[in-house]
């Protein structure tokens, strides 16, 4: 009998139940693999004092500020917070989708109103923070204001367009069952107009939370914001850490509560409306109705600070907010801390934009690498932008480098985020012709990806644009040094100078709206061939 060797035998496959957990296991475990990376290097760099306890706290003594301030300051600071943002939300939604009915209802009101308001949210929140501190001091006034403005603009765009693009077959329908008003609002109005509401909410939401934090960082003696900022100064960073994991925590529950809201409230097929679409074209008296409104409002502004009915030290007039601009233009004030400011927006967006270019290119082309860096990325986004003023200014300093590094973190995600889910909705046929004409790698991207992920790329790019802009007046507004327009808008409210906030004001909203057209123009530019 020949001997049967031990090697000769198959191996015993293990039980078919074991075998496929394995994979499902690695699966679950991917996302957690970064994380758990991260905080192993942390707890070596504190354990072998490679940095400063004071710049990077050790993560046992995180978790001890975390039980302290879990015993009650925390939540005193958190809660006074929450609270101005439900004021905030109430009044500001209220009122934007009242306006936006408004306007959506009649013609002649968007006509008449619609271009001035446009015109108006133009100019970003972050730049009328400093005249709302003059007008309103720094109580709790000027937090309710910064919020409705944040929350208002977002909510009347998106409620316009819900309610004047209700389905036309079905305002037909309407016209021809002769509805009465009560059940036109409730039957195709309100069904038509709550997607497009919901996601101005959901909007509103996150831009009034960081703008929240903004003003606590600026101005403020309780909540959040303002114990990150006295943390910051006593340069106590574990409560700093607390506070950016608890605003992200805020964040991941207050996206995925509107989001679960949204899917509850809107559970019937709607077509997605999200932009405000070109007007038709007027003619004869028509062209002159939407200049009404604002000659009427500076004709008012003007004749106020000439009659002496508001105090000159707070409101200047538009004569004098036009010659202080015109002198600023020409002794070269105005015009250099514009330059600065544009400059670094460029430069961040350079830095942020071509990083956030490549990792969403990389993540949505690699599924295993979004399985293992996507989760962190997103956990990341969630934490409001502001959030990480009082870290970077205690790693970086108030120079140049730290406003660099906050800015590019604001043009870090939008662009990220767009070219990531453009690559990922690629049609699978893309993939399929890649393999059966064995492209590599750099013809896959030149031919197919890049072309068909195009249009979602460039609609990224205008978005980390305004980002950018916006970022710039944050980073200067918390380390103005330097110059810059921020800077000198915050050196212009210390002195009480309006007719130089004013002028500043001018500046960002034309600035903001410029660059938003060159981005609209570029994006039209380079995906121009998808509309041949």
């Amino acid at each position: 009998m020949a001997r049967i060797s031990l090697l000769s035998l198959p191996l015993a496959a293990p039980p078919k139940g074991i075998a496929s957990r394995w994979p499902q296991l690695g699966q679950r475990l991917l996302p957690w693999l970064l994380p758990l990376t991260l905080f192993a290097l942390w707890w070596l760099a504190s354990r072998n004092h490679w940095m400063s306890e004071q710049i990077l706290p050790t993560p046992a003594l995180v978790w001890s500020s975390a039980v302290e301030l879990a015993g009650g300051e925390l939540w005193s600071h958190l809660a006074i917070s929450l609270q101005r943002l439900f004021w905030g939300l109430l009044a500001g939604v209220s009122a934007g989708a009242i306006l936006g009915a408004f306007l959506g209802f009649s013609a002649r009101a968007e006509r008449l109103v619609f271009p001035t308001f446009s015109a108006l949210a133009q100019v970003p929140t972050l730049a009328w923070i400093p005249l709302f501190m003059v007008f309103f001091g720094i109580g709790e006034t000027l937090k309710l204001v910064v919020l409705v403005k944040a929350i208002v603009v977002p909510v009347t765009l998106h409620t316009l367009v819900g309610v004047r693009d209700a389905q036309p077959n079905l305002r037909e329908a309407a016209r021809a069952l002769r509805l009465p008003g009560h059940l036109l609002i409730r039957r195709l109005i309100l069904p038509a107009a709550l997607p497009a509401f919901m996601a101005g909410v959901r909007l509103a939401l996150g831009a009034g939370w960081t703008s929240l934090l903004a003003v606590e960082l600026l101005a403020s003696s309780e909540g959040i914001g303002y114990l990150m900022v006295w943390a910051r100064q006593l340069f106590m960073l574990d409560i700093v850490f607390v506070c950016i994991v608890v605003i992200g925590v805020l964040g991941v529950v207050m996206d995925r509560g509107i989001g679960w809201l949204d899917r509850k409230w809107v559970h019937w097929p709607h077509p997605a409306t999200a932009q405000i679409r070109r007007g038709p074209r007027y003619e004869g008296w028509q062209r002159l109705q939407p200049w009404l409104l604002p000659l009427l409002l500076l004709a008012l502004w003007q004749a106020a600070t000439q009659q002496g009915w508001v105090d000159p030290n707070i409101l200047v007039s538009p004569w004098t907010v036009l010659q202080t601009t015109l002198a600023g233009a020409l002794d070269g004030s105005l015009t250099t801390a514009l330059g600065k400011s544009l400059g670094r927006a460029l430069g961040g967006l350079l830095l942020g934009g071509s990083l956030g270019f490549a990792v969403g290119l990389w993540l949505g082309l690699s599924r295993r690498s979004e399985r293992l860096f996507g989760p962190t990325l997103s956990a990341l986004r969630q934490i409001a932008i502001f959030a990480w003023v009082p870290l970077l200014t205690a790693w970086f300093g108030l120079g140049e480098l730290a406003k660099w590094v906050f800015i590019a973190l604001a043009a870090f995600f939008p662009l990220f985020i767009a070219t990531q889910r453009s690559v990922l909705n690629l049609s699978p046929q893309l993939r399929e012709a890649a393999q059966v004409l064995r492209l590599n790698l750099w013809q896959r991207l030149r031919r197919l990806v890049l072309p068909g992920a195009a249009s979602g790329i460039f609609a990224g790019l205008r978005l980390s644009l305004i980002y950018a802009w916006m970022g710039t007046l944050g980073a200067e507004y918390f380390m103005p040094s330097n110059g810059g327009i921020g800077s000198l808008m915050i050196g212009a409210q210390q002195l009480l100078r309006m007719d130089l906030i004013m002028s500043g004001m001018l500046l960002v909203g034309l600035t903001g709206a410029t660059l938003n057209l060159l981005g609209q123009r570029l994006e039209t530019r380079a995906t121009r061939w998808r509309h041949a």
